[in-house]
């Protein structure tokens, strides 16, 4: 009678591998700002107004400098029933409209003159720098005693205070394109004309879109005070005249107009970019 003996292997350590299976993993925190919220810029002026509000119910704000927002608003709709408001609107958004046009032709025209050829860098580049370098609001009387001291010499000092960070932005967009695209393009044979929108198009986009949010709000604050120089209409008038006959709510009433316009012409630029630049994985997305 033959005896069989049957050998067992050891069996194998799954134990600790299992248990490290077990074990909680920890989130690694994620670093980037996380989702956007709904509405979230309005949070930071909406809690501004909330302690405006608080401040004037608990009579910590003297009425006659700092009017209560509920004061600003009555003056306001009394302003718009009377048409006084609704005229100097219409008058400022025709001024800062016309400006801002021009300057932000002559921004982009000089930019793409200047970052795509060596002529225009060495003949714009430098002019540019130095008109930022002078004060615009400084060639004030200048361009009074060129253009006089009607429509003209506002629209034109908007259009200088629009077009000069639109340039800036544009041009050091279009000169920080790398090069290896452009000897991609030289390879594949691109002509001139789909070299600029295949390459310089999309790469100049982005500083585009900063220029242009600094020039829409460079074109509000140069209106503001271009309103005050020998104006009949506009609400920098509208606030110069109640500076003189101490309306402290009649400014008010201006100031968050403008603010107001300033803030949706900035969200409408940011919007387009948003839209326009979907492609970009960046924080804002």
């Amino acid at each position: 009678m033959t005896t069989t003996t049957v050998t067992t292997a050891p069996p194998e350590k799954h134990a600790p591998a299992a248990a490290a299976d077990e074990r909680p993993r920890t989130r690694r925190r994620g670093l980037a700002p996380g989702k956007r919220l709904p509405a979230a810029r309005l949070t930071g002026p909406l809690l501004l107004l909330a302690l405006w509000a608080a401040a004037s119910a608990a009579g910590r704000l003297d009425p006659g400098a700092v009017p209560a927002p509920w004061t600003v608003l009555e003056t306001g709709a009394r302003l718009w029933t009377d048409g006084t408001l609704t005229d100097d609107i219409l008058t400022s958004l025709q001024r800062a409209g016309s400006g801002f046009a021009i300057g932000l032709t002559a921004g982009v025209l000089l930019a793409l003159a200047s970052g795509l050829t060596r002529t225009g860098e060495a003949l714009i580049d430098g002019t540019v720098n130095l008109n930022r370098a002078i004060p615009t609001l400084g060639l004030i009387p200048l361009f009074i005693l060129w253009l006089g001291i009607g429509e003209t010499f506002k629209i034109a000092i908007i259009a200088i205070v629009v077009y000069i960070p639109i340039y800036l932005n544009t041009h050091a967009a279009l000169s920080g394109i790398d090069h290896r695209f452009v000897e991609l393009a030289e390879v594949q044979g691109l002509s001139k004309l789909a070299f600029i929108r295949e390459i310089v198009v999309p790469g100049a986009l982005p500083g585009f879109f900063v220029g242009l949010r600094l020039g829409v709000t460079g074109s509000w604050l140069g209106l503001v005070v271009l309103e005050q120089i020998n104006a009949t209409s506009g609400l920098g008038y509208l606030m110069f005249q109640a500076q003189n006959y101490g309306q402290s709510d009649v400014i008010l009433v201006g100031l968050v107009v403008y603010g107001v316009f300033g803030l949706i012409s900035d969200s409408v630029v940011r919007l387009i970019e948003r839209r326009v630049l979907s492609w970009r994985r960046t924080l804002s997305n």
